[in-house]
């Protein structure tokens, strides 16, 4: 089958290359010169584990191009794939979106369907299949079908290939028929639904986990208050199949390029429609209040930060991607900066993308030890594989004071009680083996 993808950033170019990895011949459209002979030579322009390697498998069946129209006009399926950011109101910009769909309108030679994979707002097809339909240059039928995305970065060839369910929106039996061809050799379940009932179980997915995320954060900052332990908590709860044990781990909240757009996007939609969410608020904003947690736990130990010497571990908003997209780093870094710190940062893999919107204001290291070295404190942002397995005797070896702030609970308590440091963690105790007053 003939595919098209719109657009090569995380939904375009996983889809893209797991629908080749299927055997299907397919042609990704990007705006980006540079970025088209990236793909075309065999790299990804994006670094997702395990992508570039499939690309490179897949090569012979796949097309990267700027030229829509050539692609498009005999294509059997177009996928839209490109971004809907989050608009100054909250609500999802869909003009790249449209944009496509004119271009769909103007090139397409044959009867296709073309398949919404972006995230956007429930109803969104049905003015897409009006617009196309307003805009035909030739006498064609077109079948538009939302086909929502559940991939996490990091995982998202994973999370394609082996999906937990597909999810197919339409309005005739004909873009059901196709799109069940398209997916017949994967491995999951397929949920046939109406278009808005589609759009609807993306948002309402990706609102749920952000719920579930804010919910054990809450109960996490309650726990320090009172003196229990959040892992304990998350551990005893996880045993009830009702709730699960996944999206339970505390920290400084979530980020990345869905869960923050999607819960202000689906909120302003209610809002249009005069009505509140009221859950989903209080997941926005408990998530905004989570990402100062750590700024607010250093006023236990510092006045001002000013002149202080601030390790950060960890810049991107989760390990295994250079996604900083809401990532609590933007926003607590700007703050020590302001304070007049002095920041040392490392990141295995978040470092260039970081440097782009502070490229002096800090300094980057290559390694954590030399980011720990006569520190006054440290930051841990991003759990990353390499902090969580740092010999914690090390932090008194290298640090000025060691105080750690770690945001994503990285280590055992037990452990850290070994080691001659302050620990001040989410949702537990705060280990101090250094016997030192906590003013």
């Amino acid at each position: 089958m003939k595919i098209a993808v719109a657009g090569t950033g995380y939904v375009g170019l996983v889809t893209g290359v797991c629908l080749a990895e299927h055997g299907h011949s397919v042609s990704c459209v990007d705006i980006d010169n540079d970025k088209v002979a990236l793909m075309k030579a065999g790299i990804s322009p994006i670094y997702e584990p395990g992508l570039e390697e499939l690309l490179v498998e897949n090569i012979n069946r796949l097309n990267f191009t700027t030229d829509y129209k050539a692609v498009y006009k005999d294509a059997d399926v177009i996928f839209i794939g490109v971004g809907t950011p989050e608009k100054q109101d909250g609500s999802a910009n869909l003009s790249y979106v449209y944009e496509v769909a004119d271009q769909i309108a103007q090139s397409i030679e044959k009867d296709c369907v073309v398949v919404v994979k972006s995230t956007v707002p429930i109803g969104t097809n049905d003015k897409i299949e009006d617009l196309i339909n307003s805009r035909l240059v030739h006498d064609v039928n077109v079948y538009v079908a939302s086909n929502p995305e559940f991939l996490a970065q990091g995982t998202a060839v994973r999370d394609t290939l082996h999906a937990s369910r597909i999810v197919i929106g339409v309005e005739d039996t004909y873009a059901a028929h196709v799109l069940k061809e398209v997916y017949k050799d994967f491995d999951a379940p397929i949920v046939v639904t109406n278009r808005k009932s589609a759009e609807m179980i993306k948002y309402a997915s990706n609102d749920f986990l952000a719920l579930k995320i804010s919910f054990i954060n809450e109960i996490a900052n309650l726990c320090e208050i009172i003196g229990a332990d959040i892992e304990d908590v998350a551990h005893g709860m996880g045993y009830d199949g009702r709730i699960g044990n996944r999206f339970l781990n505390a920290g400084i909240g979530y980020g990345g390029s869905c869960f923050p757009k999607d819960t202000k996007a689906l909120h302003w939609l209610a809002n249009f429609h005069d009505y509140e969410l009221k859950t989903v608020k209080a997941a926005i904003d408990v998530n905004e209040n989570q990402k100062l947690k750590l700024i607010k736990k250093s006023r236990k130990y510092f006045d001002s930060l000013k002149g202080l010497n601030i390790a950060v571990l960890g810049l991107t908003f989760k390990p295994g991607t250079d996604d900083l997209r809401e990532a609590p780093s933007l926003v607590n870094i700007p703050i020590m900066i302001e304070d007049g710190a002095n920041i040392k940062a490392w990141d295995p893999i978040g470092v260039e993308n970081f440097k782009k919107r502070f490229p002096n204001e800090i300094t980057y290291c290559n390694t954590i030890e030399v980011t720990l070295k006569d520190a006054d404190v440290c930051f841990i942002f991003t759990e990353w594989d390499e902090v969580k397995d740092f010999d914690l005797l090390q932090y008194s070896k290298l640090m000025r004071t060691p105080i750690v702030l770690d945001g994503r609970n990285c280590y055992d308590l037990t452990s850290v009680r070994k080691a001659n440091l302050i620990y001040d963690s989410i949702g537990r105790e705060t280990v101090n083996s250094l016997e030192l007053s906590l003013v």
